[in-house]
């Protein structure tokens, strides 16, 4: 049995998609706090099982009879409680016998843990203290993140701003870290392994000619000193280079190169046409 943990979350919902291109619906146990929001995983034969992070009695019975367990980092932005809920999640996967974890670490982790990295490198040690076998699957920012935001009205407008100072920024798709995944999770070799998963460097002018060329518009890039929101933090991160530390790992875990940034605004803007699509129905 493959248990994948927070499984009703964008990434978790994603990663069993590609388990189930990988092997039975029947083997694939989704853990979720509310077992009501993933009815159409069951639907699909998937196990559902409520598993909460907040409730270490519950994640026991989740991975009952696991003999993989991806653990996919909490939301929760407390570190303190963030912490807790990992060591949680470990001690019960040890408790069952879990024969391999998988955890969704970030890249850095492993060198400190400073600010947003500090529940990943408190839980990265737990993991080589408990004595299991484990991976680990360091993410970068989602380029989902970076592509989707506004990307309707950067279309319409015709002009794209930014304050990242011309710098490249490594992400990934949220889909192409849940193929990764589930190839670790379905294959053979990776116990004891760590991965820091980068995807290929872009710049926001190169978003901006992507999006000309998935349009058939042209849309401006305008660089400014700084923008306002998490937008800003992120652009602020990758003005200071930070963003552009590149390794091969992914593309050896997927077997293939990562998703392009053309083919993620392509996606994007599928998306939010389709999406705009069904508000105009429903609206009239």
């Amino acid at each position: 049995m493959i248990v994948v943990s927070a499984a009703s979350g964008a990434l978790g919902r994603l990663v069993v998609a590609a388990l189930l291109a990988r092997v039975p619906a029947g083997r694939v146990v989704a853990a979720v706090r509310d077992p009501a929001r993933v009815a159409d995983l069951a639907a699909r034969g998937v196990v559902v099982r409520r598993g909460d992070y907040d409730d270490p009695g519950s994640l026991r019975l989740a991975f009952e009879g696991a003999d993989r367990l991806l653990l996919i980092s909490s939301p929760e932005l407390d570190t303190g409680r963030r912490t807790k809920q990992h060591l949680a999640a470990i001690e019960a996967a040890v408790a069952q016998g879990v024969g391999a974890i998988a955890y969704t670490s970030f890249l850095g982790a492993d060198r400190g843990g400073d600010g947003m990295n500090a529940a990943h490198h408190a839980t990265e040690r737990a993991l080589l203290d408990s004595g299991a076998a484990h991976t680990v699957l360091r993410h970068p920012f989602y380029t989902d993140a970076f592509v989707e935001a506004g990307i309707g009205a950067v279309a319409g407008s015709g002009r794209l701003v930014s304050a990242a100072g011309g710098r490249g920024l490594n992400t990934v798709t949220r889909a192409d870290l849940a193929d990764a995944a589930a190839a670790v999770l379905t294959g053979d070799g990776h116990a004891g392994r760590a991965y820091d998963l980068t995807g290929p460097l872009w710049t926001y002018p190169q978003l901006a000619a992507a999006i000309g060329d998935a349009t058939g518009r042209p849309v401006v890039h305008e660089e400014v000193d700084a923008v306002p929101g998490p937008m800003g933090f992120l652009m602020a991160l990758a003005r200071s280079g930070a963003l552009e530390r590149q390794t091969g790992d992914l593309h050896h875990l997927l077997g293939r190169p990562p998703t392009s940034l053309q083919q993620a605004v392509t996606d994007a803007l599928e998306t939010h046409s389709a999406g705009a699509l069904s508000e105009g129905a429903e609206s009239d």
